[in-house]
């Protein structure tokens, strides 16, 4: 209710300062759990470590993906963006593999197609925000409107 409507959610008795206070403080004590297990992860954080693509980038495109506002939504966003995070760098090498019908194995653009198909996440990752914004502006799995309108 004090999302939707701050006024009317006042006006029903609920003390919105006080929960912005509390969301605040608990989103707060997540991020910060995430940093300690980000450091904990890399051994140290520094800024020539920390990888914008790969903490910011990734985690918009999951809620993008999934859609903002849904719970369920951002989860299935994380879960397509991890599988083809992990999946697009095998696939583009078994297609730049089977693509010797064209090219001769020592061709400099096969070692080119083989040296650059780790990129092909990134650009996988550009096409489905791409397609999931121009086709389905609100994600995967909207958030639904209030019954009450």
């Amino acid at each position: 209710a004090i999302r939707d409507n701050q006024i009317a959610a006042s006006a029903m008795g609920k003390d919105v300062t006080s929960r912005h206070r509390q969301v605040f403080i608990i989103g707060s004590a997540v991020i910060g759990i995430a940093g300690a297990m980000l450091t904990t992860l890399d051994g140290q954080f520094t800024p020539g470590s920390y990888i914008p693509l790969r903490f910011t980038f990734l985690i918009w495109i999951m809620v993008i993906l999934g859609g903002s506002g849904n719970n369920l939504g951002a989860i299935i966003g994380a879960f397509i963006t991890w599988f083809v995070w992990i999946e697009a760098e095998p696939a583009a090498l078994w297609i730049v593999d089977n693509m010797n019908v064209f090219f001769s194995e020592s061709s400099r653009l096969m070692l080119h197609l083989k040296e650059v198909a780790p990129h092909m996440r990134m650009v996988l990752m550009g096409l489905i925000l791409l397609l999931v914004l121009r086709f389905m502006p609100k994600g995967i799995l909207p958030e639904k409107a209030p019954d009450h309108y």
